[in-house]
């Protein structure tokens, strides 16, 4: 997508956030959205980041001003590495003809990663996740069932978990990458005609990355951004552990 109309997108989206006062995104946050852009940062990423962030304003309880891009940035970046993470793509290079040697990443983009939960922290997580979506409706047949099958399998995994090192912990961390691979292929079971529109969601995500990338990993990074969108759709937790 072109970096004016990118911007545009996002203004219009903010805008209708701020319950339709306009601040229109010009110059250096105009520049900083346009690396954003450049970095290849799908608009559903920043679109994430400004509900997340307006999340947090509307959690205060007060009258707040109006929220400006610049204040969403750190939320669209930290969920832009969570994204390249799950998907498993890089950033998008500087493609300048004047450009020598390895070119540096827009401004913010290539920021640390936060530091992670431990494996018993984060199996707990999921069981919490889990355990909340079970007392809602059911968003499809067959979903409740399956995250059954991942309580159960976890509250066995739960307690071997702590204090498990070395080859029994790659153990563990194997069994939920299964554990998680289960869960994702029942819900494409459930979701039936949904999965073209997801797939098309995914697709469009990728869109600033396809002719960067070879065709083997473009098509796992396919899956993957599909299988993370079904995930969303249904509100369902990840349960493999990225070390």
């Amino acid at each position: 997508m072109d970096p004016g109309a990118y911007c545009r997108e996002i203004e219009t989206y903010l805008c209708r956030k701020n319950k339709g006062h306009l601040i229109r995104i010009v110059g250096p946050a105009f520049q900083r959205v346009c690396s954003w852009a450049e970095a290849g940062v799908p608009l559903q990423v920043v679109v994430r980041g400004i509900d997340r962030k307006l999340e947090r304003y509307l959690a205060v309880g007060r009258t707040r001003r109006p929220l400006r891009v610049e204040h969403c940035e750190a939320d669209v970046l930290d969920l832009f590495d969570e994204w390249r993470r799950a998907v498993g793509v890089a950033l998008i290079p500087d493609r300048s003809a004047n450009a020598a040697g390895p070119a540096a990443p827009p401004h913010g983009v290539d920021r640390p990663v936060r530091r992670r939960v431990s494996l018993p922290a984060h199996i707990d997580r999921v069981l919490t996740r889990a355990t909340n979506q079970l007392a809602m409706r059911e968003a499809a047949p067959g979903i409740h069932a399956a995250l059954e099958r991942v309580i159960a399998d976890l509250d066995v995994l739960r307690h071997d978990a702590r204090g498990a090192r070395g080859e029994a912990r790659a153990v563990l961390v194997a069994r939920l990458a299964t554990i998680d691979q289960a869960l994702i292929t029942a819900a494409r079971t459930a979701a039936g005609s949904l999965l073209d529109g997801i797939q098309d969601a995914a697709r469009a995500e990728l869109g600033s990355f396809k002719t960067r990338m070879a065709e083997a990993p473009y098509a796992r990074a396919l899956t993957a951004c599909a299988d993370r969108l079904l995930c969303e759709h249904f509100r369902l937790p990840t349960v493999r552990f990225d070390q």
